[in-house]
């Protein structure tokens, strides 16, 4: 299954920044002049959702280990072990997805939102004009210092 498809735990998040569900935002982020921002999240979506399908994998193997109808003479608790270790990895990284996208969709600009510094659009035109060049006073004249 394609990380498009996968829900995640802030597909909610961003369909409120960006107006549209995510299929629809990977749709346009495909074509050019999309947002930076836009782009940015949709990546970090993806991690997101792959981090997030390691976490229910490993947290589904636990509960089958586990499970109360299980056979306790399978239980192994290396295994525990190693599948603690891969679910914090698993979570830490979720956890990091989930602050950098929020962090992401806090400061970027609102979509209508006009720029902060308005842009210049007029041409602006060179006023100075050059000194005026001294009269001469005949070819060849010499100027002479008076005390």
């Amino acid at each position: 299954m394609s990380v498009i498809a996968k829900p995640t735990s802030r597909d909610q998040a961003l369909e409120n920044a960006f107006g549209a569900r995510p299929a629809a935002l990977y749709a346009q982020a495909a074509h050019p002049g999309a947002s930076v921002a836009l782009q940015r999240a949709l990546e970090l979506r993806s991690f997101l959702a792959i981090a997030e399908e390691q976490v229910i994998r490993v947290r589904d193997r636990v509960h089958e280990a586990t499970a109360a109808d299980g056979d306790m003479g399978a239980l192994s608790a290396e295994d525990l072990r190693w599948d603690a270790q891969w679910l914090e990895a698993a979570l830490a990284a979720r956890d990091g997805y989930v602050t950098a996208l929020d962090d992401l969709l806090q400061t970027m600009p609102a979509p209508a939102q006009p720029p902060s510094r308005p842009v210049q659009k007029t041409q602006l035109k060179v006023t100075a004009t050059a000194p005026p060049v001294p009269p001469t006073r005949g070819a060849g004249a010499v100027r002479t210092r008076r005390p």
